[in-house]
């Protein structure tokens, strides 16, 4: 398995990493927070909610369907029983 992530980042290292394509984190002074980045990488054009974002990228729409986000964040990287920043880090963008 792929990983593409780096060991001791953080929830909002990947979620900024993934927003940036997915190959690259951007300069600290780019970062977004946690909702920004979700958001701007499930390609929303209005911040929302980190959960919401996540589902919304996997193509769940209906929140009574939503996936927490360990479980969500796991779907994304077709993993399962990962902690929510290890599932990310197996995601390339």
């Amino acid at each position: 398995m792929a990983i593409y992530g780096r060991a001791g980042s953080t929830l909002v290292d990947e979620l900024n990493r993934l927003a940036n394509g997915g190959s690259s984190y951007p300069a600290k002074s780019a970062y977004l927070d946690e909702q920004g980045a979700a958001s701007k990488w499930a390609g929303l054009t209005t911040p929302m909610a980190v959960q919401g974002a996540l589902n919304y990228k996997y193509g769940t729409t209906d929140p009574k369907l939503y996936k927490a986000v360990t479980g969500i964040c796991n779907a994304l990287a077709g993993t399962t029983g990962l902690d929510a920043v290890t599932a990310l880090r197996q995601v390339a963008s």
